[in-house]
């Protein structure tokens, strides 16, 4: 078979596993038949140079990643401790570390690796230089001098695709789009702006804004923040609210909170609403108790008043009560009973055991 013979002719130069230390230019791959190219002639042209070959094979490279406690691994095993298979179908996760004792120093590059076979790229997949990574017995061809801004244009073809896509096409197009989210490029903030804008398929909209929330930092809020309020598509100005809600900048509960109040949107306004809900703290708690009073519409009072039941149960519980008892609307009143009587809560019971005995 020619897969066979490819392979046996790769094992004749090079050793089954590879051990050797893990750099930005090449890391330590087990079980990978290893060898070294430069893409200084162009990356694009440098991988369909190796697709060429007749069997399979993945290349890889390293870009600088955006800066942060974040690790791109995969779901490989039970406890997450083993190698990432390359060649298995498990999915890639990131984590990130939040906390106030985060890491000294998180990964400085991101991985990218394609899988080719039979003259194209077959999988796009990424990671992070602290993830371990098994390639199954099969060639790894790793490249050297290749351009962030470069590799943004390259993984943007897989992007450009509609909305009726083949399983394999999607899975390409959405591990390319979070691969460029996470480059340190100014390039891949131009790509995520461009992908996100009007007349891209709404699939890709939606991804490309919660990758601008979650990674893209001031840059891809901004985006986030004109794309929400001048966009004439409702569903993506409702995709994008979200988006808003998961990004760590301090404007995010300004802008959700703007949103909730004053948007020519119903349903956007209901959006905001219900993740203001997941946001603790005084703006959000203030924008909530703002609705409820003073908003004209019922169903958007009836939405804050299940915003204020997904807060902290401190927080949530007293004010539902408030509602309960001295909101002049009916409806009002009794969706703050009923999310009261779902919370479990002391304090419900007792507030209805008062309400029940005084009458």
């Amino acid at each position: 078979m020619k897969t066979t013979r490819f392979i046996a002719n790769w094992m004749t130069i090079f050793l089954v596993v590879v051990v050797m230390p893990a750099t930005a230019q090449q890391p330590a791959i087990a079980n990978a038949m290893m060898q070294t190219r430069s893409a200084s002639a162009g990356l694009a042209k440098t991988v369909q140079s190796v697709a060429r070959q007749s069997g399979p094979a993945w290349i890889g490279y390293a870009v600088p990643i955006l800066k942060g406690n974040r690790q791109v691994c995969c779901s490989c095993t039970d406890d997450f401790r083993g190698p990432c298979k390359l060649e298995s179908r498990n999915g890639n996760f990131i984590s990130s570390n939040d906390s106030d004792s985060p890491m000294l120093e998180g990964p400085r590059n991101l991985w990218v690796l394609l899988r080719v076979e039979s003259n194209r790229v077959q999988k796009v997949r990424h990671f992070t230089e602290d993830c371990r990574l098994d390639a199954g017995g099969l060639p790894v061809v790793w490249l050297t001098d290749v351009r962030p801004d470069e590799s943004v244009q390259y993984l943007a073809s897989f992007v450009a695709r509609g909305d009726d896509v083949s399983k394999e096409q999607k899975r390409k197009r959405d591990r390319a789009l979070s691969a460029i989210a996470l480059h340190n490029a100014t390039a891949a903030d131009r790509a995520m702006e461009r992908f996100v804008s009007a007349g891209q398929p709404r699939k890709v909209r939606k991804k490309a804004a919660f990758w601008l929330g979650v990674s893209r930092g001031k840059r891809g809020f901004d985006i986030l923040r004109r794309v929400v309020r001048t966009d004439n598509d409702v569903r993506f100005r409702k995709d994008a609210v979200f988006a808003i809600h998961v990004s760590k900048e301090p404007e995010a509960v300004d802008e959700l909170i703007a949103l909730a109040r004053k948007d020519r949107s119903k349903a956007v306004r209901k959006q905001a609403l219900f993740w203001l809900g997941r946001r603790a703290g005084k703006k959000a708690v203030a924008a909530l108790t703002d609705a409820i009073e003073n908003d004209p519409d019922t169903d958007i009072k009836k939405r804050a008043v299940f915003a204020l039941s997904q807060l902290p149960k401190d927080e949530g519980v007293p004010l539902l009560m408030k509602v309960a008892r001295t909101n002049r609307n009916p409806k009002v009143r009794k969706q703050a009973i009923f999310w009261l009587g779902q919370s479990g809560d002391p304090r419900a019971l007792a507030f209805f055991e008062k309400i029940l005995t005084s009458n």
